[in-house]
């Protein structure tokens, strides 16, 4: 893969999932989950945040894919799609640094909240796992834009799986971590006290990237590729 090619599909993914973490609602549904699994046995931790980990991954991996497959909808459309990517992400951005992003935080799946009732089911790490934080919402509809645009550009299946799939699993490492080693725990509530200031740079960092991916609609490599 080429440098750029990394830095989209896996660099930035994982950038992307580890601030989406640090968001504070998905901070509080740390805690949830932190909760839930104390008093339980290392095998029982082991297995359950290995579960939520894996399916969160593969389930905002399979959005990649089918944000892939819409986007194939306009291959061809080179420029215009990076153009639409940086529009995407500015507005985002924009949102971000005005403290206006609260209106797309959407919690996907089942609610934590409820989940966190219940006691020693197998299915409770996928269930979970299925739970995307609201504050996460922004984010991954970047990624998904992405995906999107990457099918127009001609990226296949795998390369939008394997980008939103790192997006899930950093958005859970911290959480892995929290759960299996207390130092870890210690350590994310520092970050929290970090996550109030993090919507502004990650605003900023957005904002970066659409100009940058507006700046890459006009260059030659694109142009000669159309």
């Amino acid at each position: 893969m080429t440098e750029f090619t990394v830095t989209s599909l896996v660099l930035l993914p994982i950038g992307l999932g580890l601030m989406g973490f640090i968001e504070p609602c998905s901070l509080g549904s740390t805690l949830i989950v932190v909760k839930h699994l104390e008093g339980t046995n290392s095998a029982t931790k082991v297995a359950q945040v290995s579960i939520f980990a894996g399916t969160r991954a593969v389930f905002i991996g399979l959005l990649g894919m089918l944000a892939v497959v819409l986007g194939t909808a306009f291959l061809g459309l080179q420029r215009g799609a990076w153009i639409v990517l940086g529009v995407v992400y500015v507005g985002l951005g924009l949102l971000y640094v005005i403290g206006k992003a609260n209106v797309l935080m959407v919690s996907l799946g089942p609610s934590l909240a409820r989940l966190s009732n219940l006691r020693g089911s197998a299915s409770l790490g996928v269930l979970f796992g299925l739970n995307i934080p609201a504050c996460a919402g922004p984010l991954l509809l970047a990624l998904l834009t992405a995906a999107a645009v990457g099918g127009a550009t001609g990226r296949t299946l795998a390369s939008g799986f394997l980008s939103l799939a790192l997006f899930g699993f950093a958005l859970s490492l911290p959480l892995v971590l929290a759960v299996l080693f207390r130092p870890a725990r210690r350590a994310i509530d520092w970050l929290a006290g970090l996550s109030r200031r993090l919507p502004f740079w990650t605003g900023l960092l957005l904002i970066a990237l659409g100009l940058w991916s507006i700046w890459f609609a006009r260059s030659p490599a694109v142009m000669t590729s159309m």
